[in-house]
């Protein structure tokens, strides 16, 4: 009786880094591009001051009243 014999037992490793290989180039590529936008936007980051308006005065009363308890 004659075996039946295949070579993709052979190519294992070499399959397996090929799929590595190219699962690492697609999440290399997405981390990379999401730092690049993430450094590289244009909404206030950490370092940059921010000038507050001032508020309005208003005419409420902002202090304390003493209550006297017997």
């Amino acid at each position: 009786m004659k075996t039946r014999s295949s070579s993709l037992g052979a190519l294992h490793p070499v399959l397996f880094f090929a799929a590595m290989y190219v699962v690492v180039l697609f999440l290399s590529i997405f981390i990379c591009s999401s730092l690049f936008y993430s450094f590289n936007s244009d909404t206030v980051s950490v370092g940059k001051r921010v000038e507050i308006p001032a508020e309005k005065p208003s005419f409420a009363v902002k202090g304390t009243t003493a209550a006297i308890v017997h």
